[in-house]
């Protein structure tokens, strides 16, 4: 298991070490990772991805899914470390009569800690297991972090009930899930701030997520995926409510165009290829799929 590192290894932050048992470490601010185990790798496993989505599409009011320790702790409180080292103008604050809170910037350069814990999550191999866990094909991620990103409500903030965008507004993907991972130790249920899912036609919260550090939350974007903390937050000591999150998406084309849409097209064809491009121009194409259906039998 690797991860694609978008910090130089000079950075005095970051280092990158591989032992001689070929395990590779990266080292934040003096904390020494092991690559693979920034991730718990039992949920990996062909049984664990079947029981996610098991429990996944049995979760009310819609399909959803809470993992706790998903990731290594000392990763999170690597990354919960850089929401304070951030200036105040990496952060984009969000305030209408809907929501109050504030996030990082579309495309921000984010610390090591950060930048390892999106590119684990937009990783190959991990995008495949959300895919085999919520059943959504070719998960792709987005690097500029469109919605996504550091989030951070402080006291008095809240965000109405409501459900996320359909299409992604700068490539027209279409938005599959969002999966967020909470960064607040020992919270408590009256401080507000509550992650609520709902039922859209009872109009009433079905389920409540404690934002607790350590929960990761898959939540697959539906017609009936309608959440939101509108609860607003009064913590004792003022501490804010953080979280990181991350959107997947699919392309709204995709299966829809002819496989030759798909292939690679080259100069000089060979004489059998140029037969057969010749009779898939006079063959209707309804004949043509039927004789290709029989071929992959």
């Amino acid at each position: 298991m690797s991860a694609l590192l978008s910090f130089p290894p000079s950075s005095p932050q970051l280092r990158v070490v591989s032992d001689n048992a070929s395990s590779s470490f990266v080292t934040i601010r003096g904390v020494r990772l092991a690559m693979d185990e920034l991730v718990d790798r039992s949920l990996f496993t062909s049984e664990g991805r079947q029981r996610l989505h098991d429990q996944l599409m049995a979760a009310a009011p819609f399909p959803h899914l809470v993992l706790e320790n998903l990731f290594h702790p000392a990763l999170l409180e690597l990354v919960l470390e850089e929401f304070d080292m951030r200036a105040d103008n990496n952060w984009c604050d969000v305030q209408s009569s809907y929501e109050s809170t504030r996030r990082s910037t579309l495309g921000a350069n984010l610390g090591p800690a950060s930048q390892l814990y999106f590119d684990t999550v937009s990783a190959g191999w991990f995008t495949a297991w959300l895919s085999d866990v919520t059943g959504r094909p070719y998960l792709l991620p987005d690097p500029q972090r469109f919605g996504g990103g550091l989030h951070e409500s402080r006291t008095g903030g809240s965000f109405a009930v409501h459900r996320d965008f359909n299409l992604h507004p700068h490539n027209g993907l279409k938005n599959e899930m969002v999966f967020i991972t909470y960064l607040n130790r020992g919270w408590q249920r009256e401080w507000g701030s509550t992650l609520e899912l709902w039922d859209a036609r009872k109009e009433n919260c079905i389920t409540r997520v404690l934002p607790e550090f350590g929960h990761t939350l898959l939540m697959p974007h539906g017609p009936a995926s309608f959440h939101g903390h509108p609860e607003p937050l009064n913590a004792p000591d003022g501490r804010p409510r953080r979280s990181v999150a991350a959107y997947f998406y699919t392309s709204p084309t995709a299966g829809k165009h002819g496989m030759e849409e798909s292939i690679s097209l080259f100069m000089k064809p060979r004489r059998i290829d140029r037969a057969k491009a010749a009779i898939r121009a006079i063959t209707p194409p309804i004949a043509w799929n039927i004789a290709r259906k029989i071929r992959d039998r």
